[in-house]
């Protein structure tokens, strides 16, 4: 039996009507005759996709009890028992209860699609893992059921499932999606316009890329080379030379005309590193290709046209812009020229556009000569052994009595060819060539003393000698350079790996990064150096070395990175060649600036933000929380101070009494909120002192009702290290709201034990609980969790417990009360003062 094939409705959003389309889809199937089974759906109340499930068979889903509460799962043995044709199942996303099957839904499809089963299913983009980050930045919501993208990419069919936000929120105030009372804060939170327009962007570019990638492998599997004009994809054909920023330009122009239209800039570099073009060009090109949206790409090939041809239809592009040849005229006797001849191989489904520029039949630099990068010393090495050895060669052979033989005499010569080669290149061998074969017929073929031959063997041998010489020594002499080149090659892949590690790592150090280009390059000093436009002047961002300069013209090398940003280095000039390395570090140096201030920014953004939140929610808990108490005692003072009625002294006493209260409840909620200021400021600075337990939780006790607590905190505990005045006040907020969330007066239970060279102190509750995604909410401020009364705080209590816990070097977590409840988890550290007696954990914990 063949692999089922998986179907996937794409929401934009949820509420778009992924589960609604299909289940029309169902519909359709089943008139078509389809065995199509329902194996999981939830319509969540709405009544139109409640309505679709009407007529179509549902197979039985099982039972599962968690947490005292049974839901219903997707029963996979069920539907294998079925054995349908095609299968709906609903949130691909999903994660089952623990104890069914398997641990995600996407995983329960995989089984019906190995057994043969069609499966259509639903899934929305912010469920997608690859966006989970991106998700969580737009709408603020960290998405907890997430699915691999690579089990969506691997459907066999993807139908994204679209609609405009305005749309959308029509549907949600027409009571489609929500509930009435859910409506105001869907809208207000998750459902708002940004936040909508950002997941509808992202689903269709997440789509167009799938579609993309079906149009490429179909191409493949039919060898289809030539382009299909599905996109605009224009190419762009750079030289290094200045006419590239005028390319680009032009090519950003033609695809602003077009909606999504793609630059791609590509640089064809010759396998053997020879080239004429400009690294410092080269780094404004790109720069300029990423300004406008575009991309930039380094292809090696020996055959410029070909591999300009080659790469274009390789990513399906539809035109190519080229410059005007800046050949001069008798230039042309090498070749048609690089733009003609893509012209003529093009073919007719790919475009090219000839631009016209300023640097039109101005000439083209030559290219650097092979002996350059041999080194100076090198060179003139050769050309002594070549011609001088030569010479020297042809005097102690001369004075010999009897020779070793025109054949030996060939070898040596040869050999001084061949040594010429190694040192120098091919030049002073070629020379070394040409001046042996001199000698040899002048000093050692008969007639000597002539450059005439007499025996036509001798003139074969010298004839032999000069090719063997020539041919050998192009052989050497290539070898040497790409031994030369391989080892170069090698040392910058290497850099460049570092460099793309980094990157990938995310390191932000640029200090770091500027001492490896100092070290890498041998240099004094290093700095980047910066600048707002072209009249400001020069700052240095960072900086190593000593005496590091000021301008990029002071420098002995400068890399530009755009207009405003130069990497200068001191201390000596560096060969061309390096500077392709050296613009791979000023890139990445002027992206770990832009990262660091991003950073930096974010985090200023982030506090901004927090302290508006707690501004705003400061606002609402003065205009009530603090009103509430103060209204009971005007209402109290100016009861008392009433002339009209005579109030007993038990109606003066509760009155009183009621004034005391509030002051109280004032002064608790007045101490939070200051609290809650000094943590948000950095301003609280613990007293460390060691101290036991039991000295300071009995005193935080006495706010809470007699009888409240069960008590057990072990003699034999080790001494904490702690500000008692601190942990005075989170044991105090963390009993409290113990004993607010206990039921019925039952009491709560407050235990310590050592466990290594901590302490725990933990305080139990029977209560209702939290659940694990809201574990962490309740510590941040103004949170109240469930249906807390609004009298009852601020929500500040266990922000600022959790504060003053960190503050002190512990920790301060929730967890589940087996049987139900909540428990909290006080955590401090061991005082070395005191011997630590074995782990004593209660025997008992009276609940």
């Amino acid at each position: 039996m063949g692999r089922g094939t998986l179907r996937i409705y794409l929401g934009a959003a949820p509420g778009v009507g992924k589960t609604y389309a299909m289940l029309s889809e169902a519909h359709r199937r089943v008139e078509r005759g389809t065995d199509c089974v329902v194996a999981f759906v939830n319509h969540h109340g709405r009544p139109r996709t409640e309505a679709l499930l009407h007529g179509l068979e549902q197979v039985r889903r099982s039972e599962i009890t968690y947490r005292s509460t049974c839901a219903s799962e997707m029963d996979v043995d069920a539907v294998l028992e079925r054995a349908p044709a095609v299968a709906l199942v609903d949130e691909l996303a999903h994660a089952n209860l623990p104890g069914s099957r398997n641990a995600k839904r996407w995983q329960d499809v995989e089984e019906l699609l190995r057994a043969g089963i069609d499966v259509i299913s639903t899934v929305n983009i912010q469920h997608l893992e690859s966006l989970g980050d991106v998700v969580e930045s737009i709408t603020g919501v960290r998405q907890q059921e997430t699915v691999p993208d690579e089990v969506v990419r691997r459907a066999d069919q993807i139908e994204l499932v679209d609609m405009s936000p305005q749309a959308l929120r029509r549907r949600m105030a027409h009571g489609n999606i929500y509930q009435p009372d859910e409506l105001d804060a869907a809208l207000s939170n998750y459902f708002r316009p940004g936040n909508l327009t950002a997941l509808r962007e992202l689903a269709l570019l997440w789509t167009a890329d799938r579609v993309d990638e079906y149009l490429q492998q179909y191409r493949g599997e039919h060898n289809i080379r030539t382009p299909w004009q599905a996109r605009e994809r224009i190419v762009v054909g750079l030289t290094g030379g200045p006419e590239g920023r005028t390319l680009i330009r032009r090519a950003s122009r033609m695809a602003a005309k077009g909606s999504g239209s793609e630059i791609l800039a590509v640089y064809i570099a010759r396998s053997d590193g020879l080239t004429s073009a400009s690294p410092k060009e080269l780094a404004v090109q790109r720069t300029l290709v990423e300004d406008v949206g575009g991309t930039f790409h380094h292809v090696i090939g020996d055959d410029v046209p070909a591999a300009l041809l080659e790469f274009a239809r390789g990513v399906n592009a539809t035109q190519i812009v080229l410059g005007s040849s800046r050949r001069k005229t008798w230039q042309y006797i090498y070749g048609p020229g690089v733009g003609a001849t893509v012209a003529r191989e093009s073919g007719p489904d790919l475009d090219v556009h000839i631009v016209t520029h300023g640097e039109v039949a101005k000439g083209r630099g030559l290219p650097i000569a092979r002996g350059a990068r041999l080194g100076r010393a090198r060179i003139i090495w050769g050309w002594l052994v070549g011609v001088a050895g030569s010479v020297l060669l042809s005097l102690l052979l001369r004075s010999l009595e009897s020779g070793p033989g025109l054949a030996n005499d060939v070898l040596l010569f040869l050999f001084l060819t061949v040594a010429a080669a190694l040192l120098g290149g091919l030049r002073p061998a070629l020379a070394s060539a040409a001046v042996g074969s001199m000698l040899l017929n002048y000093w050692f073929t008969p007639p000597t003393h002539t450059l005439t031959v007499q025996d036509p063997e001798n003139f074969v041998a010298i004839v032999i000698f000069f090719a063997v010489a020539v041919a050998v020594s192009s052989v050497v002499d290539l070898a040497a350079r790409r031994t030369h080149q391989a080892a170069r090659l090698r040392a910058e892949s290497e850099i460049l790996s570092f460099l793309a590690g980094s990157v990938l790592r995310g390191e932000t150090a640029l200090d770091a990064l500027l001492e490896r280009v100092r070290e890498t390059f041998a240099m004094e000093s290093v700095a980047l150096l910066e600048r707002a436009s072209d009249v400001d002047p020069w700052t240095c961002a960072g900086s190593v070395g000593p005496a590091p300069v000021a301008r990029p013209d002071d420098a002995d090398v400068d890399m530009p990175v755009g207009d405003n940003i130069a990497l200068a280095l001191s201390g000596r000039v560096l060969p061309a060649e390096d500077r392709r390395v050296l613009g791979a570090f000023a890139a990445q140096a002027a992206v770990v600036l832009d990262r660091q201030r991003l950073v930096w920014e974010a985090e200023q953004a982030r506090r901004l933000a927090e302290g508006n939140r707690i501004r705003t929610a400061l606002l609402a808990a003065v205009s009530h929380d603090l009103r509430t108490p103060l209204a009971a005692i005007k209402a109290a003072v100016s009861s008392l101070r009433s002339d009209d009625v005579a109030w007993s002294e038990e109606d003066e006493a509760e009155l009183l009494e009621g004034i005391e209260d509030g002051a109280d409840r004032l002064d608790h909620l007045v101490g939070n909120l200051l609290d809650m200021s000094r943590l948000q400021t950095g301003t609280v600075t613990p007293l460390i002192r060691e101290i036991d337990l039991d000295e300071v939780v009995p005193m935080a006790l006495g706010g809470v009702p007699e009888g409240s607590v069960d008590l057990d905190i072990p003699e034999t505990l080790p001494m904490v290290a702690v500000d008692p005045g601190l942990l005075e006040r989170v044991v105090a907020n963390v009993v409290e709201n113990a004993v607010k969330y206990s039921p019925g007066g039952e009491p709560i239970a407050v235990a310590a034990s050592a466990l290594g060279e901590r302490v725990e102190l933990r305080v139990v509750d029977r209560g209702r609980g939290v659940p694990d995604e809201a574990k962490e909410r309740i510590f941040e401020p103004f949170q109240r969790y469930g249906d807390a009364p609004r009298g009852a705080g601020v929500g500040l209590g266990l922000a600022v417990s959790r504060g003053f816990a960190e503050a002190m070097g512990g920790t301060l977590d929730a967890e589940d009360t087996p049987g139900g409840g909540l428990t909290m988890v006080l955590t401090l550290t061991a005082a070395r003062g005191r011997p630590r007696t074995e782990a004593v954990l209660p025997a008992e914990v009276t609940s």
